[in-house]
Parts: C-alpha cells; structure tokens; sequence
C-alpha cells in the first residue's frame, strides 16, 4: 500500500468520526426536548387530577389575595390623595401668609413714607428758621463789622500819622547823623589822598577820587528827592541772631546797601592787585565810609552801612583775585548774585 492510498483512508476515517459523533449529538438533543415536554405534561396531569376541594381552596385564596391587593391599592390612592390635600392646604396657607406678609410690608413702606414726609417737612421747617436766623444774624454781624471796620480805619488812620511822624523825626535824626558823617568823611578823604600819593598807589587814588565824586552826584541827587510812605512793616531780616522789620522800601534799600557795597568792593579789589598792594578791603575809603546810596529813609545809616560793608568785602575778594565767586559782571556793571544776597540779608515776608 503506497502513501496516497493510506492518507485517503485515513482522512475518509476522520470524517466518519465527525459525522458519527455529531449525529449521536443531534439525538440527544431532541430526546431531552421529548423528555421535558413530558414532564410538563405529567405535572399538567397532576394538578388535573386534584380533588376539586383543593382547587376551590386554591380559586378562594387567590381572590383574597386579590381583594388585599385591591384594597392595598385603594388605600394609598386614598393616602395619595390626603396628602395632596394636605399640601394643597399647605400652599393655601403659604399664598394667605405671603399675602398677609406683602400686606403688612406695604403698610409699613406707607408709614416710613409718611414719616420720611412729615421729617422731611419738618427739617425744611428748621433749615427756613435757621436761614432767617441766619439772615438775621448776618445782618447784624454786617452792621457790626462795618462798626469794626470804621474803628479800625480810625485807629489805623491814626497809627499812620503817629507812625508818619516818627518817620519824620527819625529821618531828621538820620540826617544830622549823615552830615556828622559827611563832615567827618571829608577829612578821612584828605589825610588818605596824602598817604595814597606818599604809598605811590596810583590806581587807589583813581578809585577813592571816583567814590568821592559818585558820592557828591549821589547827595546832588538825594537833596531833591522826596519822601512818602506806602506799605506796612510786613519784612523781616536777621542779622546777629537778631530779627528786625522793616518796610518793602527799607527792604529795597538794604539790598541796593549790599549791591552798590559790592560793586565798589570789586573796583577798590582791582585798584589794589594793579598797585601790586596786600589784600586789605577795610584800608579802602568806601569800606570806611559805607555811606553810598543812603537816601536816610526807611533805614537806620548803621544799618545800611552794615549790609554795604558785607557786599563790599565780598566784592574787594573777586576784585582782588580777578574772579566772580560772589557776583557777576553785567555790561561793565558788577552786582552781587542773588543766592549770595539772600544769604546775607535772610530777608522774608511775614
């Protein structure tokens, strides 16, 4: 027997098997269908067979089961229905309590209304008394006031002329002090006009005759100028810890003090380092007299004279070292810088 031949059978035997066994399953699958259908049928015979006492025991018992379960139902469709009731109540109560509660908080707005009317009446009623009391109160402060007033331009009437007067007095003892002054300067001129020429310092002589003649134009000047008062003493300036007032035209005179006191400083400075001379502002004739520009109003001649000689030594420094460390040279014309000047006089309204 060759190999094919042996394959076929084999195969051929397989197959048998499957067919075989698949075939015993099929018939056993419908016995076990005929076997259930008779045991339904025995028990269907079974209960057939009862005694009918049983089976009307069995019918009475289902249809009290029936009426129970019917009962049951009413009874909580009759539950259901309460309960509804109960809440329809509920919410006719909750709508009667909202009403009543919408009700009442209408009469309370109506009475905070009536209430807000009556306070706001009542306030306007305070606010027209108060605005004639004040009216009237004005009045009267009006007519007071315009009383004060008339006092005050009395009293201040009079304080301008006792203050005119004294004005008067003071510039008239000014100017005795300046004609002593004037006197006294007059001989200071010659004995140093001699001692210039004897030291040979040529370029100080120009300078001194200069100041002399300047100061002779400026008395020129001053003997036609006339004095009137404006403003009160509302200036103060320091000077030695001390604090002084003055007015705004005592105020303007202590600034020129110091601004013409520093441009002859500058020119006595000059005339010194040309004549090859030491360092010495105090020795020059203008710082001793210190008397340029005084008009001998609104401020004492020490006064001015104080503020000249600050603004002349400062001026003799930049002068003599050919610097401007405290003021500055405008068109030929040297004045002090205003920071400089502040500093001095710490002059200030009040």
């Amino acid at each position: 027997m060759d190999v094919k031949t042996f394959t076929r059978l084999a195969i051929s035997s397989v197959i048998a098997i499957f067919v075989f066994a698949g075939a015993s399953t099929i018939a056993n699958a419908q016995r076990g269908r005929q076997d259930r259908a008779q045991r339904q049928e025995q028990r269907q015979e079974r209960r057939e067979a009862r005694p009918r006492p049983q089976r009307d025991a069995a019918l009475r018992q289902r249809q009290v089961q029936q009426q129970r379960q019917q009962q049951q139902r009413l009874e909580r469709g009759n539950q259901q229905r309460r309960a509804e009731q109960r809440r329809d109540g509920q919410r006719v109560q909750q709508r009667r309590s909202q009403d009543r509660q919408v009700q009442q908080r209408r009469q309370q707005e109506q009475l905070r209304n009536q209430r807000n009317q009556q306070e706001r009446q009542s306030q306007q009623r305070r606010q027209q008394e108060q605005w004639r009391n004040q009216r009237q109160g004005q009045s009267q402060q009006r007519q007071q006031g315009q009383w004060r007033n008339q006092q005050r331009n009395q009293q201040r009437n009079q304080q301008n002329v006792a203050r005119q007067r004294e004005n008067e007095r003071r510039h008239q003892q000014r100017l005795n002090h300046y004609r002593r002054e004037s006197q006294r300067r007059q001989q200071l001129a010659r004995q140093r006009q001699v001692l210039l020429q004897q030291q040979r310092r040529l370029a100080q002589l120009r300078f001194q005759q200069r100041y002399l003649q300047r100061l002779h134009q400026d008395q020129l000047r001053l003997q036609n100028w006339r004095y009137d008062y404006y403003g009160p003493y509302n200036y103060r300036y320091s000077r030695g810890g001390a604090y002084y007032q003055t007015s705004p035209y005592g105020a303007e005179m202590l600034r020129q003090a110091i601004n013409l006191g520093y441009e002859e400083g500058y020119r006595a400075g000059m005339a010194d380092r040309e004549d090859g001379w030491t360092f010495s502002y105090q020795d020059s004739i203008a710082y001793q007299d210190g008397t340029f520009g005084y008009s001998g109003y609104y401020v004492d001649l020490s006064e001015y004279r104080y503020y000249f000689r600050e603004g002349f030594r400062r001026g003799y420094e930049d002068g003599y070292y050919g610097r401007f460390q405290y003021g500055r040279n405008v068109g030929g014309s040297y004045s002090i810088l205003d920071v400089i000047l502040q500093g001095i006089l710490n002059l200030g309204i009040f």
